[in-house]
């Protein structure tokens, strides 16, 4: 597709002509900030729109330089917002003064405001497990009749995204705000609007967080000075001077060298022509990620091998002496094994050592009445008095599960993932927590070192979920090491 053609789709699937100003490539809106609310409302008002708008700010600029499918999503929505003091100055560079910085932050609450006013639908999509929940009760407090029909988090995965879509159809809102991030928003709009019965739909970036409070806007002397970025900088460099320090002077040598016009890559990319050069460094990265895909399992299953090995190696005077306590202390065998559902929903015996009275499954029914979980899916109690006296020691400091080093050399459990579920609980599960048997469950994990029973069956969902997402060798590594002290402390052990 050309950029001329680009050009044009965009003039045609817009209500209204909006003047723009053209920077590398982008077509940046030029209105005030009354009328671009005006055109966003026009798009809710309507009954027929499926509109598409993205707010785009100088990090978004340069991604679209080196990523041809999030430039041609952006060239494909019906309205860019330019956001920051970086397009500002970019849009002098070429010759025009910006009449707004159209940012989210500052537009969102108007856009609340007249939706509660106009009774319009709102659905919020991304951000981190709980964010979203945070900004509808501060949202609700704000604006107590703005009509909030959803919130879903963004670690939902591939596997969730057809769940994800008839949730939103369902609620049927007017105005669809994603947060997953740029340049995943932008993608995962082009490549599902289609399915989306929603009449806006708009890439919001971190405005989640700005909303919910985790993170913590500029002072306002610093934003009318167009310095945002550094305060965004000092709370976050770790994550933010790639972005700012490197990022912005990138941005303006970007606009010197290539002002209106999009770089010969782009064009090359839009018209069809792919250099040589282009296609080795394409296939140069396929092959580093299906290389990555293939070595990553096969090396966290043989640092669980050698891991178990250790650990069994130099614990073995300990467990002899929890086994013989176990055996003299009260009638039974020394190890309890139970059924556990594992990856992909196939069950296997899961090993411990006895911390309960034989009796315990049959007195179970008799104690449910007291099930300190919420939702009843887990059964929970601090005073179990199914319980002995060595098995209270031993599952304070999580030695009761010492055994299950014996599943992970079978191939049954890992030592990093979610926490093994019994069939009973499963039974429970809705769709979202289905997605815990993505992975072979494991000895420890991040709800595991962040409450374990103190926490909530939902907050252990979030946990598990999250860590899937974000699994892999360095994850496993910083979750064994903080396992350490969580087993020390003994912190939601019961």
């Amino acid at each position: 597709m050309s950029l001329s053609h680009a050009s044009s789709w965009q003039e045609k699937t817009s209500p209204m002509a909006c003047p723009t100003v053209t920077v590398l490539g982008i077509p940046f809106v030029n209105i005030d900030r009354e009328t671009a609310l005006e055109q966003l409302m026009n798009y809710m008002r309507s009954p027929h729109t499926s509109a598409t708008v993205h707010f785009i700010n100088a990090h978004c600029a340069n991604v679209a330089q080196n990523h041809p499918k999030y430039y041609q999503a952006l060239l494909n929505a019906n309205m860019i917002l330019p956001d920051g003091s970086g397009v500002a100055i970019a849009c002098k560079r070429v010759g025009t003064t910006l009449k707004a910085n159209l940012n989210g932050t500052d537009l969102f609450p108007l856009i609340c405001e007249r939706m509660a006013e106009e009774g319009l639908r709102l659905f919020l999509l991304g951000a981190s497990p709980g964010v979203a929940e945070k900004m509808q009760f501060k949202l609700k407090k704000q604006f107590p009749t703005l009509k909030i029909v959803g919130v879903q988090h963004g670690f939902f995965g591939t596997v969730g995204t057809d769940q994800v879509i008839d949730k939103i159809n369902a609620a049927r809102p007017d105005l669809l705000c994603v947060a997953l991030g740029v340049p995943r928003q932008e993608l995962w709009l082009q490549k599902h609007r289609h399915r989306l019965n929603v009449k806006l739909a708009m890439g919001v970036g971190g405005l989640f967080d700005f909303n919910a409070d985790r993170v913590s806007r500029a002072p306002l002397w610093l934003r009318r000075i167009g310095m945002e970025w550094s305060w965004r900088l000092l709370q976050e460099p770790g994550r933010m001077w790639r972005r700012y320090v490197l990022g912005n002077p990138l941005f303006l040598l970007s606009i010197t060298r290539y002002g209106r016009h999009t770089n010969k890559r782009l064009a090359n990319y839009l018209e069809g022509n792919y250099p040589l050069m282009y296609r080795l460094r394409s296939l140069r990265r396929r092959s580093w990620w299906h290389f990555r895909r293939w070595y990553g399992p096969r090396l966290r299953r043989l640092m669980d091998i050698g891991m178990s090995v250790f650990i069994l190696g130099l614990a073995s005077p300990l467990l002899l002496f929890v086994a013989c306590w176990i055996k003299v202390n009260s009638r039974g065998p020394i190890f309890f094994n139970q059924v556990r559902v594992g990856k992909g929903g196939k069950t296997f015996k899961m090993w411990k050592f006895r911390s309960m009275y034989i009796d315990a499954e049959e007195r179970l029914r008799e104690l449910q009445a007291r099930n300190e979980s919420e939702g009843n899916v887990l059964f929970k109690m601090k005073s179990d008095p199914r319980v002995t006296r060595p098995g209270r020691f031993i599952r304070k400091f999580s030695i009761d599960e010492v055994p299950q080093l014996w599943n992970i050399l079978k191939g049954d459990m890992a030592l990093v993932g979610p926490r093994p579920a019994l069939p009973r609980e499963v039974a429970l599960y809705q769709a979202r927590a289905r997605m815990r048997l993505d992975a072979r469950p494991g000895l420890t994990g991040l709800w595991q070192v962040s409450g374990r029973s103190d926490l909530s069956f939902e907050e252990q969902i979030n946990l598990d979920l999250f860590y899937l997402h974000r699994q892999g060798i360095r994850e496993d590594v910083k979750l064994l090491f903080r396992t350490v002290p969580a087993v020390l402390k003994g912190r939601g052990a019961y």
